[in-house]
């Protein structure tokens, strides 16, 4: 906080975790998103000199095929998805200093530079390696493409670098019965030359730096846990087809996603310089800087941030963060976010039923600084929002506002009951103390305390009983005054969790934008605005409505991902008649000799006996077959197809073959049994 004495603004500089650029924000993403927020709101009130930036993760095998899928650059796909996010971001009133992407040439040069002096320092080594690979789409594969058993507990469906269900972290090689979520097909181990960051180098480092507080204790733990098993070195790089940076003295080959990733967070806060000028780059980043460093992420990547990332800035020269803070997950009604249940719900989404400070408020009550998930019921949510906001802090200024309309419109010159007044002020620094330390949920405990005793006075003093009494003009004028000087308070205690709320009232109360200091007054002989409805109760049919939505979204997203089967591909033909089938003679043949044809790219020349008859037959089966393994094969043939001259020489009939063409072509096989010349009917 800021010093009392000198009262010199903290430079601080805080960031959330980088969403990919590859789908729609949802409220997991929102939790984190929101919770960073709250404490910039706050810090900001409190004066103190704090940038928020964030950026789209948009680089990546994901973003190559979504785009290759949607037929559209990766670039325009990554901008479109980020003027999404932007839009959803807003619309839950997250506001950043710079929200950027890490496809930016901010972001190559750093990239560059941390790469490069990290190899000067020795920390990049090269080294052959055995990747999964996909054979069907002939591309490795990173670990988020990798689906299988979990090697430590036999948890099946878990992703390639951790188990979801007993924390083990491993390699995707070590993954029971593999597959790839690209194509479905069984990987295979492939060896390729890969560079990596020499992580165990900075064991030492790293042990001290964990120790140092600026973790949660579990989170410290976990880690602890890491570095006595063995760090290993941490891959940094990946083949081409891949959509990213390519490694500048390796032509070929491309920053890992997680390499250039967490350099966007510096890539977002130098673009801002660059913008504001009054920002300097190297006062945040240099190991020297006075300057705070927050990092707001999930519990699911704390290995990449918590390990990989403060290693790599070492190496490169610059300082290590402050802290980094871990949230759990969101569940909802108990369990997993579901699609089938409708409980997976985009922000999007939501937006389209409900106030976004309904959530905000929701999630502050539920925000620790422990890394417990917080379950989202929908039930709670509405009692809460409903009791809380509507029934007890609103209801403060309905029930007085109108009131002190009625006797002029001006607020009494005196505080008529200073005891509670000084109460309510006095609580301002505790709250500022849960704000600080990411406890919202106790600052939302201790402000709806407030509000409960703020209510309380309003009934014992009954202004709507008092007013109609002769004489107890000035008493009535007194006690309300009293009720929208706690509002007051109450709204400025709130302003980092409900921003739009805490606007519209200060519109109502005629007064600026409040800061932390503001508690310390009161407003007395003040003109205020008329009142009007500050936020409307939520109804479960909104719940029922979000709910159904949500579930349709998703039951037209999985059909539209579904795969495709043979019939949607390649429909079947018209019907005919009997007579028309008839005229078809399809024989069993032997294939006498199979070669290449010069100047072909996709026929082989084939000698088909069918049973003292040959016939010369181009197939377009060359991407499928090799000549070699053809001969001696029995396939089936048209054989009263009309002889068509090619430029090879004469077709004298068809082969008959299914599949949708290229590797995927197979030449159709009688049961054993048949011989050449026998008919197929």
């Amino acid at each position: 906080m800021t010093d009392a004495n000198t009262s010199t603004p903290r430079k601080i500089l805080v960031t959330s975790a980088l969403p990919y650029a590859n789908g729609p924000i949802h409220l997991g993403h929102m939790l984190e998103h929101i919770q960073t927020d709250i404490w910039v709101r706050f810090q900001k009130m409190r004066g103190e000199h704090c940038i928020y930036v964030c950026a789209d993760d948009a680089h990546g095998t994901a973003i190559m095929l979504k785009a290759e899928q949607l037929g559209v650059t990766p670039e325009a796909q990554i901008a479109r998805v980020q003027a999404e996010h932007e839009r959803d971001f807003a619309g839950f009133l997250v506001e950043y200093d710079n929200y950027y992407t890490t496809h930016s040439e901010e972001n190559r040069v750093l990239s560059n530079r941390v790469y490069q002096t990290n190899k000067d320092q020795g920390n990049i080594v090269e080294r052959e390696i055995r990747q999964l690979f996909d054979p069907e789409k002939s591309l490795f594969l990173s670990d988020r493409f990798v689906k299988g058993t979990c090697p430590k507990c036999g948890t099946e469906d878990q992703y390639g670098d951790n188990c979801e269900k007993c924390g083990a972290t491993y390699a995707a090689s070590e993954l029971k019965n593999p597959r790839s979520t690209i194509s479905g097909a069984q990987p295979i181990l492939k060896a390729n030359t890969q560079l990596f960051f020499d992580l165990p180098k900075y064991q030492d480092l790293l042990s001290r730096w964990i120790r140092s507080g600026s973790l949660q204790e579990g989170i410290a733990n976990k880690l602890n846990e890491w570095l006595e098993a063995g760090l290993q070195q941490w891959d940094i790089s990946r083949e081409a087809p891949y959509f990213g940076f390519e490694i500048p003295d390796q032509p070929g080959k491309y920053f890992y996603v997680w390499m250039d990733a967490p350099v966007g967070y510096m890539a977002s806060f130098e673009n801002l310089c660059k913008r504001r000028g009054d920002l300097n780059f190297e006062d945040y980043w240099n190991p020297q800087s006075g300057a705070e460093l927050y990092h707001f992420i999930g519990k699911d990547i704390i290995n990449f941030h918590g390990l990989f990332w403060p290693a790599m800035l070492t190496g490169a020269g610059y300082r290590t963060p402050t802290g980094i803070f871990c949230h759990g997950f969101v569940t909802v009604n108990g369990a997993k976010m579901s699609k089938s249940r409708g409980t997976f719900i985009k922000a999007e989404t939501y937006l389209q039923h409900l106030n976004p400070e309904y959530m905000r408020y929701y999630f502050a009550t539920k925000l620790s600084s422990r890394i417990d998930d917080i379950d989202l019921n929908f039930e709670d949510f509405c009692q809460r929002v409903n009791a809380d906001l509507v029934n007890k802090v609103v209801n403060i200024a309905s029930r007085t506002a109108n009131f002190i309309g009625k006797l002029g419109g001006k607020l009494s010159s005196t505080n008529a009951n200073p005891e509670l007044t000084h109460a309510f002020q006095n609580q301002a620094d505790t709250i500022a103390q849960y704000y600080e330390q990411r406890e919202f949920g106790k600052a939302m405990r201790d402000i709806m305390a407030l509000a409960d005793r703020a209510n309380q006075y309003i009934d014992e003093q009954a202004p709507w009983t008092l007013i109609k009494q002769p004489g107890k003009e000035a008493e009535t004028l007194n006690c309300c005054s009293v009720g929208v000087n706690l509002f007051r308070l109450l709204v400025l205690y709130l302003k980092p969790v409900l921003p739009k709320l805490a606007a519209d009232a200060e519109a109502f109360l005629n007064i600026p934008a409040l800061s932390w200091q503001d508690h310390g007054t009161l407003l007395a002989d003040h003109e205020i605005n008329k009142f009007k409805a500050l936020m409307q109760r939520v109804d479960m049919k909104q719940i029922d409505a979000l709910s159904e939505q949500a579930k349709a979204e998703a039951e037209a997203e999985m059909a539209l991902g579904k795969p495709k089967t043979a019939l949607d591909l390649d429909p079947v033909a018209a019907q005919i008649n009997f007579d028309d089938f008839a005229k078809i003679d399809m024989r069993i043949a032997k294939i006498v000799t199979a070669s290449h044809v010069d100047g072909a790219d996709k026929l082989l020349q084939l000698t088909l006996d069918l049973g003292g008859e040959t016939r010369q037959v181009f197939a377009g089966i060359k991407s499928a077959y090799n000549p070699d393994d053809l001969v001696g094969k029995l396939t089936v043939m048209v054989a009263n197809l009309a002889p068509r001259k090619m430029k090879f020489g004469l077709s004298e009939g068809m082969v008959m073959a299914a599949g949708p063409g290229g590797a995927d072509i197979f030449l159709l096989s009688p049961d054993s049994g048949a011989s050449p010349g026998m008919r197929v009917k």
